[in-house]
C-alpha cells in the first residue's frame, strides 16, 4: 500500500527480492499540473508494468473494499506513504500484520510530512523506522531503525529520494527478520513524540524577523510544496534557494542588490537569495532575475 514517488523504491524492492506481491493498493488517479490532466499515482505505474493487480478505493473503511482485499489472502501488508489511516479490520487481516516504512526516527515526527518538518526545524539527522502498525498514527512498536544525516544542501526533494531508498532496503531486511522469527519489537516512548502534520500553504510564508538560518531551513524544507514565499511590490515572490550571509537592516529589507547578489536582512544575520520566482514569471537564478528586474536597496520584502 503506497502512493507517491517515495513509495516506488519499496515496491520495486519487494518485486526484485522475489516476494509475491499479490496486489497493490494506492490512492485514486488525480488531476495534476496546470492542465489538470488526470494522472495515476507513481506506485500504480510501476505495479502495472509488472501486471500486479491495483486497487484504488476512494474509501477504505467499507465492507466492499475489505472483502476485495480479503480475496487476496495477504500474509503481510507493507505500507509506505499510502496516505490513509488503516482501520482495525485491515490491520488484523494478514497473519503477520501490517508494517509501515516511516521517514523519521520515531517517536519524533509522527505524521504526514516528517521529511519537510525535520529540515524546517533544523535537524541534522533523520532516518527510517519500520513499525508494526496499530490503530494510532505512527505509534506502533519499532522493528528496525536506521539514521541518515541531513546534508546542509538537502531540501525536501533530495532528502526524500535518499530516505525512500533507505526505506526500501530496511523493508526487505525487516521481512527477512519476520520470516526468521527474529524481530524484536520495541515500544515507542510516547512522551518523546513530536508531530509532522501535512504542510499547508501558509506554512511556506517567510517571516523575516526570524533568523537567517531558520528562514533558510524553511526554504529547504518547503520544497517541493508549498514553497517558501514572500512579497515584492505586491506580487508573490517564491524563494527556492538561499545562503546565510552577514549584514544588518530592518527584517525583510534588501540591503544589497547588484549583479549576482540579492541580500535581505533578517531578525539575525542576512540571506542571499540564490534562486527565485516572481508571480507570473519563471524560476530563475538571482543573477538572471536581476538582469530583467532591478530591485532597489531599501526595498522591503513583506509577508504576503
Amino acid at each position: 500500500m503506497g502512493t507517491p514517488e517515495f513509495a516506488v523504491p519499496s515496491l520495486r524492492a519487494l518485486i526484485e527480492s522475489g516476494e509475491k506481491v499479490v496486489a497493490v493498493v494506492t490512492q485514486p488517479d488525480k488531476p495534476k499540473g496546470r492542465g489538470l490532466e488526470v494522472l495515476p499515482p507513481p506506485v500504480k505505474v510501476l505495479a502495472e508494468k509488472f501486471a500486479i493487480p491495483v486497487l484504488q478505493p476512494a474509501k477504505i473503511k467499507t465492507e466492499e473494499f475489505f472483502n476485495e482485499l480479503k480475496e487476496f489472502n495477504p500474509d503481510l501488508i507493507c505500507v509506505t506513504a499510502y496516505g490513509k489511516i488503516l482501520p482495525k479490520n485491515i490491520l488484523d487481516l494478514p497473519p503477520n500484520g501490517c508494517i509501515n516504512v516511516h521517514a523519521s526516527l520515531l517517536p519524533k515526527y509522527r505524521g504526514a510530512a516528517p521529511i519537510n518538518w525535520a529540515i524546517i526545524r533544523g535537524e541534522k539527522v533523520t532516518g527510517i523506522t519500520i513499525i508494526k502498525m496499530n490503530e494510532g498514527m505512527d505509534t506502533g512498536d519499532m522493528l528496525l531503525k536506521k539514521e541518515l544525516p541531513i546534508d546542509d544542501e538537502d531540501n525536501g526533494e533530495t532528502l526524500s529520494e535518499k530516505l525512500s531508498e533507505l526505506g526500501a532496503k530496511l523493508l526487505i531486511e525487516t521481512i527477512s527478520l519476520l520470516k526468521e522469527g527474529r524481530t524484536n519489537p520495541i515500544p515507542q516512548d510516547h512522551s518523546a513524540a513530536s508531530y509532522a502534520p501535512m504542510l499547508k500553504k501558509e506554512d511556506g510564508k517567510i517571516y523575516w524577523n526570524k533568523s537567517a538560518e531558520e528562514i533558510r531551513n524553511l526554504i529547504r524544507g518547503a520544497i517541493p510544496w508549498p514553497g517558501a514565499y514572500t512579497s515584492l511590490d505586491g506580487k508573490l515572490l517564491k524563494v527556492y534557494k538561499a545562503r546565510v550571509s552577514e549584514g544588518e537592516g530592518e527584517p525583510g529589507e534588501v540591503i544589497k542588490s547588484e549583479s549576482k547578489i540579492l541580500r535581505v536582512a533578517t531578525g539575525k544575520g542576512a540571506l542571499d537569495l540564490i534562486e527565485i520566482q516572481i508571480e507570473g514569471g519563471r524560476r530563475l537564478e538571482t543573477e538572471a532575475f536581476l538582469r530583467g528586474k532591478k530591485i532597489k536597496e531599501g526595498t522591503i520584502l513583506e509577508e504576503p
